[in-house]
């Protein structure tokens, strides 16, 4: 008698009843480092709240149990680091709103064994942006140390079919864009005005030309040039006069000066 109660005692410890009203899912898993795929099915159940507030979280609970004989079992050589459940549930019929994301840890995972999945509900969340009404329906399930570096994915297979769950968001859209109305400046009434002339600014010295050392003749320049000219204009002169003076018609020798 004693023996008989240990029994279906034993068995309720060990073991993950399924939730009542749950829906078995098909999945197909694979794991990436080798490409085995396996074929699991999950009784799986999600608790939707009955409305959810633009601009706030919410929350969908997700509990799942193994059907007998579809379970997901890891590879024979193990999986590597802290490995975490990761569960999606996908929305529709909501603007900008695609999916919610919950994470979970299964029990410890033995190579070639069952993993186990979550004792409690994984708490599902995402926040809504626009108001409306749609549908909640199960998604991926996956396996690794952080949803960006899966070790198992698991898609779920006829997605339509899967049992849906309606959802209704309130309130007014916090993000909502506008478009920029049309221009009225009428320019085709409104005449062109006339192209005033181009001046062109007189040219300045610049550098060495303010000296006269170069480039346009600056002022300085200018100046020094008027002298030099009336020095040789002396110069011509008195060589002209000197050849007069002496009725030789050419100007006088060095040394013959005097004789």
């Amino acid at each position: 008698m004693r023996l008989q109660l240990i029994l279906p005692l034993a068995v309720l410890l060990f073991s993950t009843p399924a939730p009542d009203g749950g829906t078995a899912v098909v999945y197909t898993c694979t794991t990436r480092a080798t490409g085995e795929t396996q074929t699991v099915k999950i009784d799986l159940t999600l608790t939707v709240p009955a409305t959810a507030a633009v601009g706030k979280q919410f929350t969908i609970g997700w509990r799942g149990s193994y059907v007998a004989g579809a379970e997901l079992r890891a590879p024979a050589t193990g999986l590597d680091g802290e490995v975490k459940l990761y569960a999606y549930a996908s929305v529709t019929g909501i603007d900008r709103l695609t999916s919610a994301t919950g994470v979970g840890r299964p029990g410890t995972i033995v190579p070639g064994a069952v993993i186990p999945l979550p004792g409690s509900v994984v708490d599902v969340k995402t926040t809504p942006r626009h108001p409306g009404t749609g549908t909640v329906r199960p998604a991926a399930v996956n396996f690794g140390p952080t949803p960006q570096k899966p070790l198992i994915e698991c898609d779920p297979q006829d997605k339509e079919a899967l049992t849906s769950y309606p959802l209704t968001v309130t309130g007014t859209g916090d993000d909502t864009e506008t478009t920029p109305g049309p221009d009225t400046t009428d320019t085709a009434s409104t005449p062109p005005e006339p192209d005033s002339p181009t001046k062109t600014p007189a040219a300045l010295p610049t550098g060495g030309a303010d000296t006269g050392g170069g480039g346009e003749t600056g002022p300085d320049g200018r100046v020094l040039v008027a002298a030099g000219a009336l020095t040789l204009a002396a110069a011509l002169t008195g060589l002209r006069l000197r050849r007069r003076a002496d009725g030789t018609g050419s100007p006088a020798l060095p040394g013959q000066e005097g004789s």
